[in-house]
């Protein structure tokens, strides 16, 4: 009897031992290895990759934005905000059911077919919105110019890059509505274009955020 009692609390302090090891390295020490080595190599990706501006974090490279302009009464939608570049569409997102008393943004993929009646509408009218907004006198825009990219949701609804292609179909529309060279608003757009990662991974990229926070610096000094 006395063995077994003996036993028992021996198994019992070896597994509080280990608990406590265990507790230790996977709680503390490997949680503060990994944050530290994040902050030492990856500062800016462990911390969100912020974007800055006029000293204030201003959004992430990794989330787009939307560039509205105010609801107006009556309204489902606000229109778009035509001075700035604008993003993908963002059929994609959800609506915030569970909890209304906080606006929250909810990412998600339209998950329609590409056959789906309802997406084929929301693309002719995004298309049709693309040609009407970025068509400019002397500029016209046709719909052969519209890249899938203008008229079709990211996966995750919140894609924050645009194609090449459709931030130069924005440049003349922008500049006219800021009384921008169009050189100038084009230069814009070479320089914030990326390429492929390791040269060979995605497609070129534009990001938006980023893109409009050169182009309000740039009407600043105009």
């Amino acid at each position: 009897m006395n063995n077994s009692v003996t036993n028992t609390a021996r198994l019992l302090g070896a597994g509080l031992r280990a608990l406590l090891v265990l507790t230790l390295v996977t709680g503390v020490v490997y949680p503060l290895a990994v944050t530290g080595i994040a902050q030492g190599l990856f500062g800016d990706k462990a911390n969100g990759s912020e974007i800055t501006s006029g000293g204030r974090v201003v959004g992430s490279a990794l989330i787009g934005q939307a560039y509205h302009l105010p609801l107006k009464e009556g309204e489902e939608t606000p229109a778009a905000d035509l001075r700035w570049f604008q993003g993908r569409p963002q059929n994609g997102l959800g609506t915030n059911s569970v909890n209304t008393q906080y606006s929250i943004i909810l990412s998600g993929a339209t998950n329609r077919s590409g056959d789906n009646a309802e997406l084929i509408r929301w693309v002719k009218d995004a298309k049709a919105a693309v040609v009407r907004d970025n068509s400019v006198p002397g500029h016209p825009v046709k719909p052969s110019d519209v890249p899938a990219d203008a008229v079709t949701s990211s996966g995750s609804g919140l894609d924050p890059d645009i194609s090449p292609s459709y931030a130069g179909l924005q440049v003349h529309r922008v500049a006219q509505r800021n009384g921008l060279p169009v050189a100038e608003v084009r230069r814009l757009v070479a320089e914030h274009t990326e390429g492929r990662t390791l040269g060979f991974i995605g497609e070129p990229r534009v990001n938006v955020l980023g893109l409009n926070i050169a182009l309000r610096d740039l009407m600043a000094r105009n």
